[in-house]
């Protein structure tokens, strides 16, 4: 069997000596707006290790994670604050520790104030989406999420539950509309706004974070002013009790260390707010530095993303086609991953491509991981794979395949194994099946092959006994690190 040990390099030294271990990472290529054995009977496929650590206790009555990092987030993409309450005990029981709302601040109106996601079916001007990533004012609520005092009550229900709540913080830009602006912005400096221009060449570092991005409006963040209005914005959204950010555009702004003609103390002052938990979304590609953003709060990582997304529309599950994070020199437990996101889903035409089976599948993978935070994108309540905007409406519930029963599972997996190492192997040497080991307590395996795959005598480091199939009840036993049952066609196995 071939093995690959990580991140115990200075101990392994230590211990043997003689030994020397080489590691190499895939370079990462594109952004995220995109869309190979052992003849033995028994499994000697590919493996990957990560050392043995502490299990973590779960939380409450539903058997959280104790934190945001080894829990899973549910992105409520345009449910309301309202909706999202609503649906609290379901989110809940579903396993998700934190919920991530769509931007709270104050927003442009779309087209005649209309509440669809997009036009559809022949309508023009009905409202869209992408106008609440089009700040007005840094006030808490809009007409397409609700008021400040539903937010409150939001938050205050999801403390019931122990969930925590994530904000989309869009502080790089506001609208492209500079008579809509609030007369706010204008009373802080004589110049809100940079004058770059549009950007260009996303090769270009200060293109790239004092340019105005699609034509937005870029904030001009090197004013002290508007710097503590903004840091003054999410001050408000954690004492109406939001728990952490997620800063859209977050590499289209300035690092301290960038060139000393635009550089900005901008993240070290808006980041000291009293939140637990801050991500930036970082589409990798061009002048993104994404390693010197994962130094100050967490990162996306949507090259990942998509190779998870080929992993299994290709039904190719080898360990080593989907297992590297793919950003370089970036800690896995700085990561926020996912199967897709809502850029992907709008932009790219990858909604066309992947089914709620094959989204079920990539979630199995990404969520037993023991490295980064994973976010469940909620598609729109109705959609498939031929029809994009469903019941096509802002502020509904979004489809219900967040709380699908092998979704829910690997949830209340991750839950249980925070803390604990992972073992990746392809049982059976199978390119359609993997097995995600976390420490000798728990396995998800995943089937994407169209027929059963029976494991016979195949290696683990389960502790050995009989473990039952959360979903199906499904026996599986394991003795002297062997592990034999069958996994069904499609199915996702949670044993623990």
């Amino acid at each position: 069997m071939y093995q690959t040990t990580k991140k115990l390099f200075a101990v392994l030294l230590a211990a043997l000596m003689l030994l020397g271990f080489a590691s190499c990472t895939t370079s990462p290529g594109g952004s995220s707006t995109e869309p190979t054995e052992q003849p033995s009977q028994v499994s000697s496929a590919q493996e990957e290790t990560t050392p043995q650590s502490e299990q973590l206790p779960t939380k409450g009555e539903y058997e959280l994670a104790a934190d945001i990092d080894h829990g899973a987030i549910l992105h409520a993409w345009c449910w309301s604050f309202n909706t999202i309450k609503e649906n609290m005990q379901n989110i809940a029981q579903a396993g998700y520790t934190a919920i991530q709302t769509s931007p709270i601040n104050a927003c442009k109106p779309g087209e005649n104030g209309g509440m669809q996601l997009q036009d559809k079916d022949g309508s023009v001007n009905q409202g869209k989406w992408y106008y609440h990533y089009q700040p007005i004012d840094y006030t808490i609520g809009n007409y397409q999420l609700g008021t400040k005092e539903e937010f409150e009550a939001m938050c205050t229900e999801a403390d019931k539950y122990g969930i925590s709540i994530i904000v989309d913080a869009v502080v790089n830009h506001m609208t492209s509309d500079m008579n809509a602006v609030s007369d706010n912005i204008f009373d802080l400096t004589d110049s809100p706004f940079h004058s770059f221009g549009s950007i260009s060449n996303y090769g270009d570092r200060e293109q790239v974070t004092q340019g105005n991005l699609l034509g937005l409006l870029d904030l001009n963040t090197q004013n002290e002013d508007v710097q503590q209005y903004i840091l003054s914005y999410l001050k408000e959204c954690v004492q109406a009790g939001a728990d952490g950010f997620r800063y859209d555009a977050a590499k289209h702004i300035e690092l301290p260390d960038d060139d000393s003609a635009y550089a900005s103390d901008f993240w070290s002052v808006i980041l000291d707010n009293g939140s637990v938990f801050q991500y930036g979304e970082v589409l990798q590609g061009g002048s993104d530095r994404i390693a010197d953003y994962a130094q100050i709060m967490h990162v996306t990582s949507p090259t990942y993303g998509q190779q998870v997304r080929n992993a299994v529309l290709n039904k190719s599950l080898k360990v080593l086609n989907w297992s590297n994070y793919a950003v370089n020199e970036v800690e896995e437990d700085r990561l926020v991953t996912w199967v897709e996101s809502h850029d992907n889903y709008c932009n790219d035409g990858s909604w066309s491509m992947l089914n709620e089976q094959d989204v079920k599948w990539a979630w199995a993978l990404i969520a037993a991981r023991s490295g980064g935070t994973p976010l469940f994108f909620s598609r729109p309540d109705g959609a498939s794979i031929d029809d994009q905007w469903g019941n096509n409406q802002i502020g509904a519930r979004g489809s219900e395949l967040f709380m699908d029963p092998d979704v829910a599972a690997v949830n209340q997996f991750r839950n249980h194994m925070a803390g604990l190492s992972e073992t990746l192997s392809n049982p059976m040497d199978s390119r359609e099946a993997v097995m995600i080991e976390r420490g000798d307590k728990g396995a998800v395996i995943v089937n994407v092959g169209d027929e059963p795959l029976a494991l016979k005598s195949v290696p683990s480091v389960l502790a050995d006994g009989t473990y039952e199939d959360k979903v199906s009840g499904a026996k599986f036993t394991v003795k002297d690190q062997r592990i034999e049952g069958t996994v069904k066609a499609g199915q996702i196995v949670v044993l623990y």
